[in-house]
């Protein structure tokens, strides 16, 4: 990818507070039926200036309603914006100045908090209340220093449970759980770099020891830009492993739209007119099954002309999207419509060339020129048309400013429009917090150690690998891990490999770790490593505790058979084996080990420790063997 790629990187990370950011509530999510819900609207209002921000207007236009459900004993009225907001968490702010000091940023002098405008209904209040608290850091990439242009700490939204056609349903566990958000200069020039800087920054924020874990709680949007397009936002890239793709394919996008500019030039198009022509007609007899669904259900087929746009829409713009999908795109949003035809594309999907013959010439359409209509409702069929002339229109000018969506497989799709700049503004209700000597001293005096010395003090003080102590450091079970070592003596080895082998074999499983407490992880390798359960039983022992939320390592060995077994049963056992396969023992001698411990392990397998299977098994061979006359 060439030097005229420009990208930034925000990271929204959700911190482990406990309680929120602006009340006491539990920053939790819930997946029990809620106890309560309301419906609610938005309303658009214009600013102190008269002025009306983009992204508000496109919302308003859409009319949806937003249904918010609760709980009595976990959500409160300040998420319902029933009650002003409580003082901003302090231990948030702590946070956020740590990785502000390892990030090399100058924190603020005084914290406010700001209100963003947010119209998508995620925010009860119609914004979403954040604080800048330090700004001009930098990170280091190899001999490049990128820039750390802000990091503010503010409130996650709602959760959106469920989307219709006319409304969306958020819960409000979510709503106001602490973010720290870090925003990069647009110092970045490729995918890769991308992805090592983002790599980079979530490793920092690991070393706090303070963020949550798992799906959703940490986001990553990027902000693209090549020479001669536009930023463009892409919002909610999941996965760190997908981030070069996203660049990759975005710069792809925007230079195959600044071709389509050039191509549009060249050809004199571009004379579009709003106006839709009612095409019902031309498809009375239509056995494409998309447009007789729509006509038997009493929709109509309308249409509108591109002039000089013929081919162009079946341009590549990134992987399995053309042109005429960015068209679809904005037909989807603003008028909820299935998506589109056009004539770029047909005849197909039922459509013949008898019908695209007659839809031209009803158009007054030429050679030139392309076709794009939709089949769906009237009034539906009028916004959704209007927004692909629009769409087509701005094609003229090369890349338009927008928020985009990621996909799965790294691809993007429209999202909404890119908001004003002026949607800041004062927080009233909160005060400042003044970032004082003090502050910023208890910060320092308990910095936290970065991962990579970390790794490095594990293999020196543990005898990890480094393969292994990065697995660790990097993973939720840190402390626990230095918890068990130093404090109960466990082997690191055995903890560590329980942690990133055991753990990542049973998530495979389909076994959720993640809901496994502290008390009961550290129980399991204890009775392990005081040999009351076998280490062979570790994983049966999770398995089952994930089955049965609530209950005890003791209740699971005991559900199990894992009990102690006594240690002369256990030997007659083993001796009464050998002496049945005393024949193979006496051929094979200690080559007869291995079928005789497949044996004994069917018997105790999960129940005793294989290594003192093995040992009891050899001594007895051993026995049996060196008793034989010469």
């Amino acid at each position: 990818m060439n030097g005229q790629v420009k990208v930034g990187i925000e990271i929204h990370q959700q911190l482990d507070t406990r309680e929120k950011l602006f009340c006491g509530c539990p920053t939790v999510l819930r997946e029990e039926e809620p106890h309560y819900s309301v419906c609610r609207g938005l309303k658009i209002t214009s600013s102190e200036l008269g002025d009306l921000d983009s992204a508000a207007m496109f919302e308003s236009e859409r009319k949806k309603s937003f249904i918010y459900q609760g709980y009595r004993d976990s959500t409160c009225l300040v998420e319902l914006d029933e009650e002003p907001p409580h003082d901003l968490n302090r231990k948030a702010v702590r946070v956020a100045l740590t990785v502000a000091r390892l990030l090399n940023m100058t924190p603020v002098d005084e914290i406010h908090v700001m209100r963003k405008l947010v119209i998508d209904g995620s925010n009860t209040t119609g914004f979403q209340r954040t604080s800048k608290v330090a700004f001009s850091g930098w990170l280091a990439d190899g001999d490049e220093r990128i820039g750390m242009q802000s990091l503010c700490v503010e409130e996650d939204a709602a959760r959106k449970v469920s989307e219709g056609k006319d409304g969306i349903t958020y819960r409000l566990d979510r709503l106001g759980i602490p973010l720290v958000e870090v925003a990069t200069a647009p110092d970045i020039h490729s995918g890769e770099q991308a992805e090592r800087v983002a790599r980079g920054m979530g490793s920092i924020l690991k070393a706090t020891g303070m963020i949550k874990r798992g799906l959703g709680t940490i986001r990553q949007d990027l902000n693209i830009s090549i020479k001669g397009g536009t930023r463009v936002e892409v919002k909610g890239v999941q996965e760190l492993g997908i981030i070069s793709k996203v660049v990759e394919y975005e710069a792809a996008r925007q230079r195959a739209l600044l071709q389509i500019r050039e191509e549009l030039a060249r050809r004199g198009g571009g004379k579009v007119s709003l106006k839709t022509i009612d095409v019902t007609d031309v498809f009375a007899t239509s056995v494409s099954k998309v447009v007789r669904k729509a006509v038997d259900s009493g929709g109509r087929v309308k249409a509108v002309l591109l002039p000089g746009y013929a081919g162009l829409l079946k341009t590549e713009l990134q992987p399995g999207r053309r042109f005429g999908t960015e068209l679809s795109d904005r037909a989807k949003v603003y008028g909820g419509v299935g998506g589109i035809f056009h004539t770029d594309e047909l005849p197909a999907y039922g459509i013949t060339e008898d019908e695209v013959k007659a839809l031209k010439k009803k158009m007054g359409g030429g050679e030139p020129d392309c076709v794009v209509f939709v089949a769906t409702d009237a009034s539906a069929g009028e916004i959704a048309l209007r927004a692909v002339v629009e769409r087509a229109i701005q094609a003229m000018k090369g890349v338009p400013a927008e928020v985009r969506a990621a996909n799965e497989d790294g691809t993007t799709r429209f999202m909404r429009p890119m908001p004003g700049s002026a949607r800041m503004y004062p927080e009233t209700d909160v005060p400042a917090i003044v970032v004082d000597k003090s502050l910023l001293e208890g910060v320092e005096r308990e910095l936290p150690e970065l991962l990579d010395a970390k790794a490095d003090r594990y293999v020196k003080e543990y005898g990890l690998s480094m393969d292994l102590a990065c697995l660790v450091v990097d993973s939720p079970y840190a402390a626990t891990f230095e918890d068990l070592v130093k404090s109960d003596g466990l082997n690191p080895s055995f903890v560590a490999s329980t942690f990133e082998y055991t753990f990542k074999m049973l998530r495979r499983e389909g076994v959720d770790v993640e809901s496994f407490n502290a008390r009961q992880t550290r129980d399991v390798l204890l009775k392990a490593h005081r040999g009351e359960v076998a280490k062979e039983a570790i994983p049966a022992i999770f398995r089952w505790l994930s089955s049965n939320s609530g209950r005890s390592v003791e209740d699971a060995a005991e559900a199990l058979s894992l009990g102690t077994i006594d240690r002369s049963a256990l030997r007659s056992a083993v001796a009464e084996l050998v002496q049945k396969n005393l024949e193979l023992v006496k051929k094979e001698g200690e080559r007869a080990l291995s079928p005789l411990m497949g044996d004994i392990m069917k018997k105790f397998r999960g129940k005793v420790d294989g290594k003192v299977l093995h040992e009891m098994l050899r001594e007895e061979v051993k026995k049996r063997t060196e008793a034989q006359p010469p």
